[in-house]
């Protein structure tokens, strides 16, 4: 990173880093975009697939295998 020394508009020196250039992307971070839609989609994949497999280990389902605890 570069340093230098620049003038601000009150006349002070600024001698800090030089900041980057700020990058601002027009696609929405937040609420439902195409990550978060795959990444809901595989974790309810995979907690079906458990589901299943404890079904077939226990021979109980999910409600099952919590009232034989």
């Amino acid at each position: 990173m570069r340093s230098g020394m620049q003038m601000d508009e009150a006349g002070k020196l600024n001698v800090f880093a030089v900041e980057p250039k700020m990058y601002v992307s027009e696609d929405s971070q937040f609420g439902f975009n195409v990550n978060s839609e795959r990444l809901n989609g595989r974790l309810a994949m995979i907690g079906f697939v458990s589901l299943l497999i404890m079904e077939v280990v226990t021979g109980h389902g999910l409600v099952g295998f919590f009232t034989s605890l």
